[in-house]
């Protein structure tokens, strides 16, 4: 459906892309960015670019792309939820399971265990390949992921990530104990110049941040962390622990390896999202929710123990 919108008399020369997305707070900054990008936003009848200038008195005509249906076939796998309604749902997510479908993937992606559980009530505003999907976890990492059944939803719940309004804590196993309490590692993170499916802290990096607290110590092999972020770059606190010399237990991709003394048997990354406050995506009411402990997680807590 085509709407139109005409350009306040205070505004000179702004950014269309911009303009609309503060004028239509409903609608997502990537929903606007697909309507450019297919040429569904006009001006005086002639398809405009998203950086095109406008000005007082002149009428914007746009609509949205339709949202395409999955061509992924949803396949019943059972799905451990912690919180479900009408707007959304927050999945204990398993180890090994992958959230997205890709080239390399099969027909077990949470993608397409959730297209079964809902049954078509995903949001479309994800895209073909993520319906639903507001964020992500690595293959290996276990704990909270966040769905949106609509599209409502899906920005409200986006929005929250984006403006970093929201609680997101980790526990993670680490190698070695810190010498402190707690600390905070602020360091960019980007892409490794070498190794291209690995990310490193440096110059040239986007801005990271995670909070961590030491829990538990299992005498000078190994730590229990409580890890906070505040910013959701690719493998932040794989990443951010390497380097304060405490890489996660399992983690082979970022230099784990066992202790010749002491083997320690880590059967993946032993990194789980286990907390996290959200305000809910309709009513605005805070969410306190918790996914427990796996039980490879609790294995290997009661051997370090022991």
């Amino acid at each position: 459906m085509s709407q139109s919108y005409t350009v306040p008399e205070s505004i000179r020369g702004t950014r269309a892309d911009k303009l609309l997305a503060a004028a239509f707070p409903d609608h997502s900054r990537a929903e606007f960015q697909r309507a450019f990008d297919q040429g569904l936003v006009r001006l005086r009848g002639a398809v405009i670019a998203r950086d095109r200038a406008v000005g007082a008195g002149e009428e914007i005509e746009f609509s949205f792309p339709d949202a395409k249906p999955s061509e992924l076939r949803p396949v019943d796998i059972p799905l451990d939820v912690i919180f479900e309604d009408k707007h959304m749902l927050v999945v204990n997510k398993a180890a090994g399971m992958i959230v997205h479908p890709g080239v390399a993937t099969g027909e077990d992606t949470l993608v397409h265990a959730l297209l079964a559980h809902c049954a078509g009530s995903l949001s479309g505003v994800g895209g073909v390949e993520r319906p639903g999907i507001v964020h992500r976890l690595d293959k290996e990492t276990t704990g909270l992921i966040v769905v949106a059944k609509n599209d409502a939803a899906h920005r409200a719940l986006s929005d929250q990530f984006a403006e970093r309004t929201l609680r997101k804590e980790y526990l993670a196993l680490v190698a070695g104990v810190p010498s402190l309490l707690s600390g905070t590692i602020d360091r960019a993170i980007g892409r490794h110049p070498v190794h291209r499916h690995r990310m490193t802290t440096g110059e040239g990096g986007r801005p990271a941040r995670t909070d961590w607290a030491c829990e538990e110590k299992f005498g000078a092999v190994a730590a229990l962390l409580r890890c906070r972020i505040h910013t959701g770059r690719t493998h932040q606190i794989r990443v951010h622990l390497k380097s304060i010399g405490h890489v996660i237990l399992g983690d082979v991709t970022y230099g784990w390896k066992p202790d010749p003394v002491r083997p320690i048997h880590a059967p993946r990354v032993m990194l789980h999202a286990e907390h996290l406050v959200i305000a809910h995506p309709k009513s605005g009411k805070a969410m306190d929710l918790r996914a427990p402990l796996p039980e490879d997680f609790r294995k290997l807590l009661a051997t370090l123990r022991g």
